[in-house]
């Protein structure tokens, strides 16, 4: 039961980050939807983007926060079993 909250808790955020990352080329910053998602990622991506400066103007942000968010993931996972 609770392994299977966690997968989709995971599963939901990693769902958010995508969708947020490929809608931040086409979305306006101040559309309603996407200031949505901003609210939710954000706050996530703020502390590696301190750490993890953009390199030649891509934000490999949200690939880093995937990586530590399926590691928690995995950590968490092996912790119940």
């Amino acid at each position: 039961m609770a392994q299977t909250l966690i997968q989709a808790v995971f599963q939901l955020l990693t769902l958010i980050i995508i969708v947020d990352a490929i809608i931040s080329f086409f979305m306006s910053p101040y559309h309603p939807f996407r200031q949505f998602l901003d609210r939710i990622v954000n706050p996530l991506l703020e502390p590696i983007r301190r750490v993890v400066p953009p390199l030649m103007n891509m934000d490999f942000s949200p690939v880093i926060l995937l990586l530590l968010l399926q590691f928690v993931e995995y950590l968490l996972l092996r912790m119940l079993a």
